[in-house]
């Protein structure tokens, strides 16, 4: 036995409590934590972050003009890596800022985070910008930026480098025929490395900017050197007609199902006398083509969509269906929202107030009341499209439903698939799986519930001709750091993968898929987090074809029931929630429940909030497309489920300020 005291066994310790002290507790100030932490404000360092640059300069720009201050607007791309973006708006305010004695609001605003004017609403009613850090970030990255204000036909010039204000604010001079802001700014290589902005890029930027708001003339220039086949050295961009000029362009001479595309902008409904902001659409079924979607808010490109996409599929589906109603396509009631979308070329724009978005980078929107603001704005429209013009509506449905036969034909041959493996003597099933029949027409789910209680409401609750049920006990093993022998003798894992049929790694295939959907559905808190996680780990690492070919989703079951009176809603969150007691409950007392597991709902709760296709909130787990090749994703499945904690640790050093909850029903 080792004669080792506890004391000798900590006294040579590399990190003892005598390094950890009051001195070793960092505080970054002004623009420093953006250089150190720069992917928690423009999402890395890569091409698409270093344009994302542009894209913050350009939206102030854009945010002027919507507001109704600016008319023109200029981006000039010019040698050495130099972008330049002017507006003819208000101007940045430059007297004194009264928390900040003796510092021009300029400054300030170039070189503090959170500070800007669209944090009140007072100044700008919709806005692109909402967290006060875009230029700044702008200019904490930039080992050059110049900052030019013509306002009361003054003159005023400020100069920085890495975000420090290389002198004061100057006056210099009447200015009589100029209004507006001009940022000038030079990106850091210390940060960026040897990245240039690409002019192609950059022009298409400025053109489809031009698109979203009909009241901008943008101009563009580059210098002669950077100009191509491609890129003009000066060009002008006016769209009178929005989005339906962006359309029309898009299309081009392709033959579509309608003569007339769907176009229209509506402004939302005012709620207490103010403006809600508007919406703009254009939509276009081109024949044999794969069709292409571009989602916008406050002019801000949404690439992954979000709640604004999910309220115009809402609205196109149930049009149609009605619309098949009226001329007795009886079929047309099973139409899906991908029937209609799959092939569309479509263009959503939407202002709205205080948007909220994924992240800093705004890839995706989460307000949730836009996607009802947007359903009910454009189903009029819609319905109005469909019966104005019977033959064009009959045309549209008869092309729809092809596909919709042709979806439904699939599921057919997936079904009778199905049903020949279950019938098949050498298939064992797993016994705690509850199995669904497959009759009735509906597409059939499998719903991975965590634990026997959960598992017993839900067997209750479903549709038993097109919904299964398999309970797992608790968290299931970590694939991502598990050998493979260890994964084969799960027993957990080995029931999933009987259940569903379809192999694993490579003999996966996505055909032999026993089920049209596989819903993971868990608590509505840290370990049903968790318990997801670790399946969608499982999905992407055993069964990839499953999630690139859209089989996977993540059900949302509520986490509270409000109720006043004998009214009764329930909130997915906590923002949800203050939603509705600012609408729906407003001004009476509501009696608030928690839920802390699915067990604790009652089957008819469970249905109706959970589990009813009519009812239900849905997230499909999907694969972004610059990741099809799965390199990108796989790297960072390592970093977070891998065996290395440390690369755990560093991920959410740096990108913990970007994370939000993602609510899309699907």
């Amino acid at each position: 036995m080792s004669d080792t005291t506890p004391d000798d066994l900590f006294a040579n310790t590399p990190t003892s409590s005598g390094d950890y002290n009051a001195s070793a507790i960092e505080v970054l100030e002004g623009l420093e934590p953006v250089r150190r932490r720069p992917g928690m404000y423009i999402g890395g360092t890569d091409e698409r972050a270093f344009h994302h640059l542009a894209a913050e300069v350009l939206d102030n720009a854009m945010d002027e003009a919507v507001a109704g201050h600016a008319t023109r607007i200029e981006m000039r791309l010019d040698e050495a890596n130099r972008l330049s973006v002017a507006d003819n708006g208000r101007g940045i305010p430059v007297d004194e800022h009264p928390k900040f004695p003796g510092k021009s609001t300029l400054e300030v605003i170039m070189s503090t985070l959170h500070s800007g004017g669209k944090f009140s609403g007072k100044a700008y009613a919709t806005s692109g910008g909402l967290h006060g850090v875009g230029v700044s970030v702008v200019n904490a990255l930039s080992v050059q930026t110049r900052v030019e204000v013509a306002r009361d036909k003054q003159l005023y010039a400020q100069e920085f480098s890495r975000g420090i204000a290389q002198g004061a604010l100057q006056n210099l001079g009447p200015t009589p025929n100029r209004r507006g802001t001009t940022v000038t700014f030079v990106p850091d290589p210390e940060i960026f490395g040897d990245r240039k902005f690409n002019a192609k890029r950059l022009f298409k930027l400025a053109r489809s900017k031009a698109y979203l708001f009909a009241g901008v003339e943008i101009r563009w220039k580059c210098a002669p050197g950077l100009a191509s086949d491609d890129v003009p050295a000066e060009a002008t961009f006016k769209f009178p007609g929005g989005l339906a000029d962006h359309l029309a362009e898009q299309v081009g001479g392709r033959e579509c199902v309608t003569a007339q595309p769907f176009t229209g902008k509506q402004d939302f409904a005012a709620t207490g006398g103010e403006a809600q902001g508007r919406v703009e659409w254009a939509i276009a079924w081109p024949l044999y083509s794969d069709g292409s979607t571009s989602w916008y808010c406050n002019t801000v490109p949404t690439p992954d969509g979000g709640t604004h996409e999910q309220g115009l599929r809402t609205a196109l589906t149930r049009g149609l269906r009605a619309f098949g109603e009226l001329v007795g396509a009886k079929k047309a009631k099973d139409i899906t929202a991908d029937d209609v979308m799959t092939g569309a070329e479509v263009m959503l724009s939407v202002f709205i107030r205080d948007p909220q978005f994924q992240s800093q980078t705004k890839d995706r929107l989460t307000s949730p009341e836009a996607a009802r603001m947007v359903e009910n704005a454009v189903r009029d429209h819609f319905d109005h499209f469909l019966t104005d013009n019977m033959e064009r509506g009959k045309a549209l449905l008869g092309e729809v439903m092809e596909r919709m036969d042709e979806r439904l034909k699939r599921k057919q041959e997936r079904e009778i698939k199905r049903k020949t493996a279950t019938n098949a003597k050498k298939l064992r099933l797993p016994g705690k799986l509850t199995d669904c029949s497959g009759e009735g027409g509906r597409e059939t789910e499998l719903f991975i519930v965590e634990g026997d209680s959960a598992g017993g409401s839900a067997k209750q609750a479903r549709d038993r001709k097109s919904q299964a049920i398999l309970p797992i006990r608790g968290k299931i093993l970590n694939v991502a750091s598990a050998t493979t022998d260890k994964i084969r003798a799960n027993s957990e894992i080995a029931d999933l993968s009987l259940a569903l049929g379809c192999g694993t790694r490579k003999d996966c295939d996505a055909d032999q898929l026993r089920y049209d959907r596989i819903i993971i559905m868990t608590d509505a808190d840290v370990d049903g987090a968790h318990i997801a996680t670790l399946l969608m780990t499982f999905f992407f690492q055993e069964m990839p074809d499953i999630v690139r070919k859209g089989h996977l989703y993540l059900a949302q079951p509520p986490l509270y029931r409000l109720t006043a009176g004998k009214e009764s809603r329930y909130a997915r969150d906590d923002a949800h929630r203050a939603e509705l007691e600012a609408t729906v409950f407003k001004g009476k007392k509501v009696e608030v429940g928690r839920f802390k597991g699915l067990g604790e709902m009652n089957p008819q709760q469970l249905r109706e909030t959970t589990m009813a296709p009519e009812t239900r909130g849905l997230i499909r787990i999907t694969l972004p497309q610059e990741f099809e090749q799965r390199a990108g994703v796989a790297r960072l499945v390592d970093e977070l489920m891998g065996r290395n904690p440390e690369h755990r640790f560093n991920f959410i050093q740096n990108r913990a300020g970007e994370i939000d909850r993602d609510l899309i029903d699907a």
